[in-house]
């Protein structure tokens, strides 16, 4: 069997979730080592931080991303979707990408441009490309919005590692994310709650286009003035929360791989809040929790059961939670609190915060390498080729 012909190879997300899952064990960990000052820092001519929150975003997050899009997409689109040595190239230029992110102090800027914009721009042409060709047989047609989004993420990705733009670059960063995460749920919750509990959630499409497009206009928040962002922000938190109520929030908090979900929409909410509160009253010390809420709550929370569900489904079995999978799912709700409300309890033991959380992290993706890496390798077990 050719190498690339191997079923890690067959469809998108058995490599990049292989690599999501590496990643989710392995960043929070070095950046709390770092932060505790256990190892040094690698040379670089942007700040620490700015490694820490575009590796978190752009290396962890578009992993997820690229993986469960590269999915997607061809089920949306009714297409075979990437694979092979297709995949092998994007697999490779992410590793590249995340070496040159380590070592850019020594590299010549070229190479390092090249390292740090080859992945993120061939899966966006890629997905574009998809999206865009099979347009007549695409399933939604709100897909319009990734045709949007996708572009976006080079820029913000290139404006977090700038000296002058590094919030602006994350504040898109989020932003994009949120749009994401926002059409994913609207999709999938839907489905879910019908499977589990043979109930209809409200699906309004006005409000629902009303929503993807405060979404997307928060995008660009760094372009408008402080107090447009902030009421645009409430407004979203608004109608987000309003609509939960007839989402039947009771029924899913029964489950927890379906309530967790919930829990990441109430974290997008609760992100949006902050961030209109902190424009509002110019609290600075607010704006590292809002983007912790996001990253713990809406990223951390529903990103574990989303690999759980899609590498089961998509290799052909059935999709349950077991012990192990709630652990995994545990150990992030416990990573959020120790992030997000420990500090406020005990400010003087932050670093203790960052280090308990990055092990949860460690812990959970961990528990889901060892249980679904080897899955990920594996043909699957109902015979069909992907």
């Amino acid at each position: 069997m050719k190498l690339s012909s191997h079923p890690f190879w067959s469809v998108g997300f058995r490599p990049f979730f292989t690599l999501a899952i590496l990643a989710g064990m392995t960043l929070p960990m070095l950046w709390a080592m770092i932060y505790a000052g256990v190892i040094p820092a690698p040379a670089h001519t942007f700040s620490i931080v700015q490694w820490h929150a575009h590796e978190m975003f752009f290396g962890f997050g578009w992993a997820v991303l690229g993986g469960f899009l590269l999915t997607a997409t061809r089920n949306w689109v009714q297409v075979r979707g990437y694979h092979g040595r297709a995949l092998m190239f994007l697999v490779a230029a992410w590793l590249f990408e995340r070496v040159g992110m380590w070592y850019e102090g020594t590299w010549p800027s070229l190479l390092f441009y090249v390292s740090n914009n080859l992945f993120l721009g061939s899966i966006v042409a890629a997905l574009l490309w998809t999206l865009i060709r099979n347009r007549k047989t695409d399933s939604y047609r709100d897909n319009f919005f990734f045709l949007l989004i996708l572009p976006a993420f080079l820029l913000a990705k290139n404006l977090m590692l700038s000296a002058d733009h590094f919030q602006a670059g994350a504040s898109m960063a989020v932003g994009l994310f949120r749009v994401a995460f926002l059409v994913m749920l609207e999709r999938t919750l839907c489905h879910f709650m019908k499977g589990a509990f043979q109930v209809e959630i409200l699906r309004n499409a006005p409000l629902d286009m009303a929503i993807k497009l405060l979404a997307l206009l928060l995008v660009f928040a760094d372009l408008l003035p402080a107090q447009v962002t902030g009421v645009i922000a409430l407004l979203l938190a608004v109608l987000l929360a309003g609509r939960l109520v007839y989402w039947k929030p009771q029924l899913a908090m029964r489950r927890l791989d379906i309530g967790i979900m919930y829990l990441g929409y109430l974290a997008i909410v609760a992100q949006l809040a902050i961030e209109s509160f902190r424009l509002a009253t110019d609290s600075v010390w607010l704006a590292s929790m809002s983007i912790h809420v996001f990253t713990f709550g809406a990223m951390g929370l529903i990103i574990p059961a989303m690999l759980v569900r899609i590498s089961k489904g998509h290799t052909g079995r059935k999709v349950t939670f077991d012990a192990i999978d709630k652990l995994a799912l545990y150990l992030m709700m416990l990573a959020f609190v120790f992030r997000i409300f420990a500090p406020q309890i005990y400010p003087a033991s932050y670093t203790v915060w960052i280090s308990l959380s990055a092990s949860c992290w460690f812990a959970c993706f961990a528990l889901l390498g060892w249980r679904y890496i080897p899955m990920l390798m594996q043909p699957r077990v109902d015979g069909r080729e992907h």
